[in-house]
C-alpha cells in the first residue's frame, strides 16, 4: 500500500484561497493524495517533513516559516515556490535578467540607500561615488519615473516623481530603504498574469490606477492578437528563467510594446474578492492539478542547490 502523499497549504491573513484550494485538491479524488491547511510547531533539524508537496505563501513575511521550508526542501518536499531562490531574489536582478533574456523592461537604476543601514557610517561607504552624477541618473532613465524598493512590494514606499525636484523630495522620505528609479510607462493596455508552472498563463486585463478592489477589467476590449501571443510568451520566459512554478507578472504596453515592470510576486494575490470569481476558479483549478502533479512524481523534479540556481 502506498504512503498519503500530504500536499500543505502554508498561509497567512488571505481567507479565500487556501480552504478552495484544499477543498479542490481533495475534491479531485487522487488516490493517496490529501491536502490540509498546514499545522507546524517546533523544527528539530533532523525532523523529517509530513508533506510531499506545501505552496508557500507567507513565508516572506515569516523567517520561521522560510527556515522551516529549506529544512522541507532539503528533505525532499516540493516547495512552491522554491524558498532558497526567493529568499535570494530581487526586483533589481529581476529587471537585469528580463533584459537578458529579451523580454522589455523600462531602463532602471538601482541607487544608493539615502541614510545608511543600520550599524554603519560614511566610513563604510569608502568604495561609493560621492556626489552622484543626478544628471546623467536622470537623462538615462527620464521622467516621469517612479522610485521604488528594489524587493518591495504591495505598492509600500512607491513614487511617482515628474522632476528632479519631485524625485529628490521623494528620495528624502526613503530613509535606508535602497530604491530603483525606472521610467515610467504611458500605458494604453495593461495585463497582470497568473503564471503556473512556468507553463499555464492566464492574461488578466488590470488597470492599477483604479482602487484595489476595481483593477481587475471586468468587461475588457478587444486587445490585438500579436500583443496577447507577446505578452504570454514574454510571462513564460520571464518564470522559467526566474524558476518561479507561481507568479503574477505585470505588463504595462505603450506604443504596442508589452513593457514588463513587476514579476516578483511569489506569494500573488488570489483572493476571490479582489480577483473576482473568473480569476479565482482558473487559478484554484490550475494550482490544484500542479500540486498533485508534483505530489505525485510528475513533472521535472527541482533542484535546491545554490549553484544549479545560478547557472540555470
Amino acid at each position: 500500500m502506498e504512503p498519503m502523499k500530504k500536499i500543505g497549504v502554508l498561509f497567512g491573513m488571505e481567507n479565500t484561497f487556501p480552504g478552495a484550494l484544499v477543498e479542490r485538491i481533495n475534491g479531485m479524488g487522487v488516490r493517496d493524495v490529501q491536502a490540509e491547511l498546514v499545522q507546524v510547531g517546533a523544527v528539530r533539524m533532523d525532523e523529517p517533513c509530513p508533506y510531499a508537496v506545501i505552496l508557500d505563501r507567507i513565508s516572506h513575511d515569516i523567517p520561521f516559516y522560510r527556515a522551516w521550508l529549506k529544512l522541507a526542501a532539503l528533505g525532499g518536499t516540493s516547495v512552491i515556490n522554491n524558498p532558497f531562490w526567493w529568499s535570494a531574489d530581487d526586483k533589481f536582478f529581476n529587471y537585469a535578467l528580463a533584459n537578458k533574456v529579451g523580454v522589455a523592461v523600462p531602463r532602471t537604476v538601482l541607487l544608493p540607500h539615502k541614510e545608511h543601514p543600520p550599524g554603519t557610517t560614511d566610513r563604510s561607504m569608502r568604495n561609493l561615488h560621492y556626489p552622484l552624477d543626478w544628471d546623467g541618473i536622470f537623462g538615462y532613465v527620464g521622467f516621469p519615473a517612479f522610485l521604488k524598493p528594489f524587493d518591495g512590494g504591495g505598492w509600500r514606499d512607491v513614487y511617482k516623481v515628474n522632476t528632479p525636484e519631485e524625485f529628490y523630495r521623494a528620495y528624502d522620505q526613503t530613509r535606508d530603504l535602497c530604491m530603483v528609479l525606472q521610467r515610467a510607462v504611458d500605458f494604453v493596455e495593461y495585463f497582470r498574469c497568473y503564471v503556473v508552472g512556468q507553463e499555464r498563463v492566464y492574461i488578466m486585463p488590470y488597470d492599477p490606477r483604479l482602487p484595489f478592489h476595481e483593477r481587475y477589467v471586468k468587461q475588457p476590449p478587444a486587445y490585438d492578437p500579436a500583443l496577447l501571443a507577446r505578452v504570454e510568451q514574454d510571462a513564460r520566459t520571464l518564470c522559467q528563467a526566474l524558476g518561479y512554478d507561481f507568479n503574477t507578472v505585470e505588463f504595462a504596453c505603450e506604443d504596442g510594446v508589452p513593457y514588463a515592470i513587476d514579476f516578483m510576486n511569489p506569494a500573488p494575490d488570489a483572493d476571490l474578492h479582489s480577483v473576482g470569481p473568473a480569476n479565482f476558479e482558473w487559478i484554484v483549478a490550475t494550482m490544484a492539478e500542479l500540486a498533485v502533479r508534483r505530489a505525485t512524481g510528475a513533472g521535472p523534479r527541482v533542484d535546491h542547490r545554490w549553484d544549479a540556481l545560478l547557472k540555470g
